[in-house]
């Protein structure tokens, strides 16, 4: 068969053109295993290659100028990410993990005031009017102030003297309860 001159080529031609090759395209990224659904909401079956949260926390206990603790976690979290930014020249060591829930909760300890680390744990996208403070909580001998953005991120902080803590989760505040308590009742690591 003759091909078609240009001016006959038309969006259907193309269509039928970029189907084997989207096609193709899948079946090596099925087959190389580097492409997941993501429907199992259970943390050990992700593909993530887990976070060395250890390291990470020693790393920053010898780097950052305040306290930095370590809480153990539960059975079945994994940790995932960690990064130790700067906050209005201050620095955060800040940690997470995807819990049993298959929520992100993240851990952020700073020395900068609890009035800098709200828009920091809020996110860039969250203004005054989507974030608010739901109250106070005691636990682990601690207070800690709530907070609720619009998008249903909801974090927690208290005030140690020397550090900031902060925990926040989209999941169920059970976690966040897990993360706090447990980071408080830590010893601060070791500066050497």
């Amino acid at each position: 068969m003759a091909d078609k001159p240009r001016f006959l080529v038309n969006g259907k031609d193309m269509f039928w053109t970029l189907v084997p090759l989207l096609a193709l395209v899948a079946l090596v990224a099925i087959a190389s295993g580097n492409c997941s659904v993501g429907v199992d909401k259970n943390p050990s079956s992700n593909k993530v290659k887990e976070f060395d949260i250890d390291a990470a926390l020693k790393a920053d206990a010898r780097e950052m100028p305040f306290p930095v603790r370590q809480p153990p976690t539960p059975e079945g979290w994994k940790p995932n990410s960690g990064s130790s930014p700067s906050l209005e020249g201050h620095r955060v060591s800040t940690v997470g993990w995807l819990s049993s829930s298959g929520a992100y909760v993240q851990l952020s300890q700073t020395d900068a005031v609890e009035d800098a680390l709200v828009p920091y744990l809020a996110g860039e996208d969250t203004t005054l009017n989507d974030l608010a403070a739901t109250g106070t909580r005691e636990l682990a001998g601690h207070k800690w102030v709530t907070y609720r953005t619009a998008g249903d991120k909801q974090f927690w902080i208290t005030d140690l003297g020397k550090v900031r803590i902060g925990v926040l989760t989209r999941g169920p505040e059970s976690d966040i309860e897990t993360i706090a308590s447990s980071v408080v009742a830590q010893k601060p690591l070791p500066k050497d």
